[in-house]
């Protein structure tokens, strides 16, 4: 404690990490699979945690939510069908309703009561998303209702916590080739955050290496994130479709298309920074990077 206040303290990895500060709990419970509870900060606003880790923070969401998106919707020339895996708190469908050629949003969540804790005690953060007429919930395994739904989605985009625990058989190459199956056809993408490359650069290099694996086109994003306090990374895969492949002018033209207004992290010329990768990122992917399978599904730099 420091005075009235709490210090809640995070690893980033086994030997750094970040601390702020909270007034107050707001509201705190467990569901079924995880301890939920909802914070009150001067740094970062409201704060979602799950199992005492920092998962969304009211005040700049968008720092990690608008990049997790237009990212891939842009890059389609028609997205019409969007899977959202994970993703309960509700930032990301918040994000992917703003685009009006999407016509059917799928959600598969395992945590029901991550959105309804959300719905109730965080409704800014989604915006009544969940109300949209074209969103569909589906409490669920996200792996169950990928390999359930093939051929039925122009992007793809995972919103899932750190790989440890159940979630780690989400990032696997045969995770991996069940999203590729989902998708409608090679225009479609699939996004995922792919972990810090400062903090955890074996996990980020291994995730790469395994969408690579799957797909012809992986292509990675990086932006400072504050709610994680690290440069956070946004990894794009797709066997024809390339983020890259867009100049900032065709990127500032989709954005008008769409009708996107305001939004505070994607232009078409920040679209081109993001994707700027620096060399001592690049090498990450040199030399022999060992792929995650079902079978070998630990990370080297896994937080205990």
């Amino acid at each position: 404690m420091s005075g009235e206040k709490r210090i809640l303290t995070e690893w980033l990895n086994r030997e750094s990490g970040f601390f702020y500060t909270v007034n107050r709990t707001l509201h705190e419970g467990r569901t079924k699979f995880q301890k939920i509870e909802l914070v009150e900060t001067d740094e970062l606003g409201n704060v979602l945690l799950l199992d005492d880790i920092t998962q969304v923070a009211e005040k700049n969401d968008w720092q990690y939510h608008e990049p997790m998106v237009h990212i891939p919707l842009l890059t389609h020339e028609a997205p019409e069908r969007v899977l959202v895996i994970g993703g309960g708190d509700g930032g990301i469908l918040r994000e992917v309703i703003r685009h009006r050629t999407v016509s059917q949003i799928d959600i598969a969540e395992l945590d029901g009561e991550v959105i309804e804790f959300s719905r109730k005690y965080l409704p800014a953060l989604g915006g009544g998303a969940f109300d949209d007429p074209r969103v569909t919930v589906s409490v669920v395994d996200g792996r169950e209702f990928v390999a359930s739904h093939p051929a039925q989605y122009d992007v793809v985009i995972m919103d899932m916590t750190d790989p440890s625990g159940p979630s780690r058989y989400l990032y696997t190459r045969e995770f991996f080739a069940l999203v590729r199956e989902s998708l409608r056809d090679e225009r479609g993408l699939f996004t995922m955050h792919s972990e810090s490359a400062v903090t955890r650069p074996a996990t980020f290099a291994r995730i790469r290496a395994t969408l690579q694996g799957e797909f012809r086109h992986v292509s990675t994003a990086h932006a400072f994130v504050q709610m994680y306090a690290t440069l956070w990374s946004f990894s794009s895969s797709s066997m024809s479709s390339d983020p890259t492949a867009l100049s900032a002018q065709e990127i500032d033209r989709r954005i008008s298309d769409r009708g996107l207004v305001d939004l505070r992290m994607i232009d078409g010329a920040t679209w081109c920074a993001m994707h700027v990768v620096p060399p001592y990122i690049r090498r990450l992917d040199h030399g022999d990077v060992p792929t995650i399978t079902d079978a070998q599904s630990d990370f080297p730099d896994e937080i205990r």
